[in-house]
């Protein structure tokens, strides 16, 4: 049996037993209230004929046990008891003298008969409630003393009379389950509103629990704990409401979130660029900085049985794959250097070869002397760089910068020298500064890229120029944010917009910073030009401390 099922049938048994219950109790206690209520209805008509003046006025003339039944029979008493009943529904008022004696009474043929039942008490000045059989059937009754001067019971005077006042128990009878009636239905009334109740929760508990049962929600609860934190993937999900329901550890650790189930969602401290996937389905992940941390966050809406059930955000950690990315970057960075060295090589010796085949000794002796003594290579001034990562890396740009028709050369005030300490992050800052600066510049006239390498300790300050059109969005200083980008790449994991972001974080992760200190441009024409010569597009300056020993 499912488990709402039982909960219906366990809140009709506790309804139909709390009205059962409530329901025997009043019917116990009806027949007694009923009677009760009729004893004292009969009480007070009973009192209020024994102080009536006319009536002590006619008992206290009609005492003794000789008396004329006709004559009391036509008397005002008989007419007046008699009046007396129809009006308040009693089933008799009879008045009778000191001895019992009837002096009015429904039936003619009973008036100056004694009483059938005992009027010791009355007479005796106490007010006698019974339920007693009569001439005129099973009645409650009240039986009042009647005083000389009208007054209550209890004082000293002695009783010239009774009157005594009666209501059928049959009427008793019909009351009381009139009353038992309406409590029935009032009861059935409420063991259906009960019903109705009972069937809509069971309807809301089967939609909140989506129809499983207790057994299924146990056993579903264990597989999400165990399927979710056994993920390499985060998963992060939020409620229709915006409140955290579900994150697992991955999630926790590539967000960076420590809120426990129930935060609201713009209290979780996500990033602005994870808030907007959390906020917006986002099927095509979406490459996002999280401290130091790279990662893909995709997000779509779950929806069951026509209700949104909230948000679900995937996180994927894509740094391992960014630190590779680099690596693979600068070993490219040094094939390509090495690659071109080696092209240049072969024509020298080549050109050296033909020389000595023809025996022009003295020509050979001079190229050899002008090779040895240039010694700058491809990029002038690359003697002031006493680095062979950099080096490397500076010819391998060069290289690649010819190819795309841009000049790349040194600043003047470049100076470098001991070895780098951290590699991979310098050439990664470096190699994404100058890559876009051609990006920028190639395709347009004296395209020129211009680098600055100053090594001040073990800080080295990198400047990056280039005589492009400059940044050319509204804010510049935005390139740093994530998403940010003029260029577009479907091929691109998570979106383009994501290259000064991670310079910006490479370079703070080691303490350091980047700087947009130019956007360029400035309406400047092809004509003008700035303080550095024909260089008119941005300038990016970028710090990385500790990254080379002196």
């Amino acid at each position: 049996m499912r488990l709402r099922t039982q909960v219906l049938l366990l809140q009709l048994v506790v309804i139909a037993v709390s009205l059962g219950v409530g329901f025997g109790w009043v019917i116990y206690g009806a027949d007694d209230r009923v009677r009760d209520e009729y004893a004292q209805r009969a009480l007070a008509i009973a009192q209020t004929v024994a102080t009536d003046p006319d009536v002590i006025g006619e008992v206290a003339a009609h005492q003794g046990t000789d008396l004329d039944a006709a004559e009391l029979a036509a008397a005002p008493l008989q007419l007046q008891a008699r009046a007396v009943a129809a009006k308040t529904g009693a089933l008799f008022v009879v008045i009778a003298n000191a001895d019992g004696i009837r002096l009015a009474h429904p039936q003619d043929s009973e008036v100056g008969v004694h009483l059938s039942t005992d009027p010791s008490t009355a007479l005796a000045g106490q007010v006698d409630i019974t339920t007693d059989r009569g001439t005129l059937g099973e009645s409650v009754r009240a039986k009042v003393p009647i005083y000389q001067t009208g007054s209550a019971a209890g004082t000293s005077e002695v009783p010239i009379g009774l009157v005594s006042v009666g209501v059928s128990t049959e009427k008793l009878a019909r009351d009381t389950r009139r009353d038992i009636v309406a409590t029935g239905l009032i009861a059935l009334a409420a063991l259906g509103i009960g019903t109705v109740g009972s069937v809509m929760l069971a309807r809301r508990w089967r939609r909140l629990t989506l129809g499983l049962e207790p057994d299924d929600l146990a056993e579903l609860v264990r597989e999400q704990g165990a399927v979710l934190h056994s993920l390499d993937d985060g998963v992060l999900a939020v409620d229709a409401d915006g409140v955290l329901r579900v994150a697992n550890d991955k999630a926790r650790q590539l967000l960076q979130v420590d809120a426990p189930p129930g935060t609201p969602a713009d209290e979780l401290g996500l990033t602005a660029r994870v808030r907007s996937v959390l906020a917006t389905p986002t099927a095509e992940p979406l490459a996002a900085t999280v401290g130091d941390r790279i990662v893909l966050v995709s997000s779509h809406r779950v929806c069951a049985d026509g209700r949104d059930l909230g948000m679900v955000v995937s996180v994927v950690d894509r740094t391992t794959v960014e630190d590779l990315a680099r690596e693979v970057d600068a070993v490219h960075a040094m094939s390509v250097a090495l690659r071109a060295q080696r092209h240049e090589t072969a024509n020298r010796l080549h050109v050296l070869a033909g020389l000595l085949r023809h025996d022009h000794v003295e020509e050979a002796r001079d190229y050899l002397t002008e090779l040895t003594g240039g010694g700058a290579g491809a990029i002038d001034g690359l003697d002031n760089v006493d680095e062979p990562h950099l080096q490397a890396f500076l010819e391998a740009k060069a290289a690649h910068a010819r190819e795309r028709g841009v000049t790349l050369r040194l600043g003047h005030q470049t100076w470098v020298t001991g070895t780098l300490t951290d590699a991979v992050t310098v050439t990664a800052v470096l190699g994404n500064l100058v890559d876009n600066a051609i990006d920028a510049t190639a395709g347009g006239p004296d395209a020129q890229v211009e680098v600055e390498i100053l090594a001040n300790g073990t800080e080295l300050i990198v400047t990056v120029a280039d005589s492009g059109p400059g940044i050319v969005i509204d804010t510049p200083g935005d390139v740093f944010l994530e998403g940010v980008t003029t260029k577009t790449d479907p091929t691109v994991p998570g979106g383009r917009g994501m290259g000064l972001a991670i310079v910006a974080q490479l370079a703070r992760r080691i303490g350091g910073d980047v700087t947009l200190v130019d956007a360029g441009g400035h309406g400047r024409t092809d004509g003008e030009s700035r303080a550095d010569g024909d260089l008119r597009g941005a300038v990016f300056v970028a710090r990385l401390p500790g990254v080379i020993e002196p």
